[in-house]
């Protein structure tokens, strides 16, 4: 049976109040008592009900965290980089996937209102997900964008410069004497997808490239089958790309799957580049041309701030906080010189 308050009121031989007050850390209790109270605590396993006490409080202690695919290492980092923030200040995080699903998105938020968590930090699904933010903003819950802005909704935000990025890594492929570029990216509700998709027709224009919407499909950024299905369309063009941009590194996976299939040696008959690392892999085979983003940075950034917003050290302004990428050239793009076969 679950271990109750009485229990360990009657297991240290004081009052049930009594145990409320060393469990909120209230003043009143002698250092004796409370020393008995933590005893019996630690000896019968009794764990507080925080939801009950943050109702009675309006406080829980806790931050929702929301993301799209919590598989993608960048969300993962994100999501580490939250919690060691978090944690420093006392605060517990609740961590929900929405697997880019707007109803379950729409869930999330309903529950992080219903628990009365003290703030939520999203990466939205999209821009369809702005009328459910407003569940926040009706409620007043405070809340960060993380990656992901949305049109017309004016909050605090931490995201990366797609846009630069998206234009480096093309810049990159032309300079190596590409021409015939695809791009594998996600719906234009992304902003972040919309981003990439300026920055990949900036360089091309600047490098008088003219634009081919046939080399730019729509696909997934967390399904790497959906990704390969694309690229294989892009690769039957009568004209096919010599080189892909995919959008982010869940994305590529796809098009390493789909070249595979295909015959094709990447970088000898295809260049590859793509947003974002994939820190072990990169470490055991780097391989991947990426703009490799600060991901645990975002994390801690966009929890400090809605920290300060909880705390009142900011005012009803907006903050927005672009970080900056680390453009990363390894096999996968063609530029590395091969290795010198070694002499029998």
């Amino acid at each position: 049976m679950k271990v109750t308050i009485h229990d360990v009121a009657r297991h240290a031989g004081v009052s049930a109040m009594t145990v409320s007050r060393v469990v909120n850390e209230r003043p009143r209790v002698s250092v004796d008592t409370r020393k008995r109270v933590q005893a019996s605590i630690a000896e019968l396993g009794y764990v507080p009900n925080r939801l009950a006490r943050g109702l009675i409080q309006r406080k829980t202690g806790a931050f929702g965290v929301i993301v799209p695919d919590v598989a993608n290492p960048f969300f993962t980092l994100v999501v580490r980089g939250v919690e060691q923030v978090a944690g420093r200040a006392a605060f517990h995080v609740i961590l929900c996937d929405t697997q880019g699903d707007l109803e379950r998105e729409r869930g999330y938020l309903e529950d992080m209102v219903a628990f009365q968590v003290d703030g939520v930090l999203i990466a939205p699904v999209g821009d369809r997900s702005r009328p459910q933010l407003r569940l926040l903003t009706r409620n007043n819950v405070p809340f960060v964008l993380i990656d992901r802005s949305i049109t017309g909704f004016d909050c605090d935000l931490v995201q990366g410069d797609s846009v630069a990025g998206a234009r480096q890594l093309v810049d990159h492929l032309i300079g190596l004497g590409h021409r015939r570029i695809g791009m594998i990216t996600e719906t234009p509700d992304v902003s972040t997808a919309r981003d990439r998709l300026r920055g990949y027709r900036e360089a091309l224009e600047s490098a008088g490239v003219e634009f081919d919407p046939d080399l730019v499909v729509e696909s997934s950024a967390i399904d790497p089958d959906v990704a390969c299905d694309a690229t294989r369309r892009l690769l039957a063009l009568s004209d096919a790309p010599t080189a892909i941009f995919a959008v982010n590194n869940i994305a590529v996976v796809g098009v390493v799957e789909a070249a595979r299939q295909q015959n094709l040696e990447i970088p000898r008959d295809l260049a590859l580049v793509c947003f974002d690392d994939i820190e072990h892999v990169s470490r055991l085979y780097p391989f991947l041309t990426v703009m490799a983003q600060p991901a645990e940075t975002f994390g801690t950034i966009a929890t400090q701030l809605l920290i300060d917003r909880l705390a009142g050290r900011v005012g009803q302004r907006r903050r927005i906080v672009v970080l900056p990428a680390d453009f990363i050239v390894r096999k996968s793009s063609g530029a590395l010189a091969p290795e010198p076969a070694e002499a029998s």
